[in-house]
């Protein structure tokens, strides 16, 4: 007996797979061409340095 029909599935645009090796190297070469470092660093000039402490030992 054929299910298939019968599931309510959602619908999308997305693949099933996200090929993340493939992709990984595009959105690294977006960012540096948008210099996205670079805007980060001057949105967040002269504000008070936050620092996260991440990790042992706290």
């Amino acid at each position: 007996m054929n299910y298939k029909d019968t599931l309510n599935l959602p619908r999308t645009d997305l693949p099933m797979q996200a090929r993340l090796t493939e992709l990984e190297p595009r959105i690294l070469n977006l960012w540096a061409n948008l210099d996205i470092y670079g805007l980060i660093r001057k949105s967040s000039k002269g504000l008070p340095k936050f620092i996260l402490h991440d990790g042992p030992p706290y």
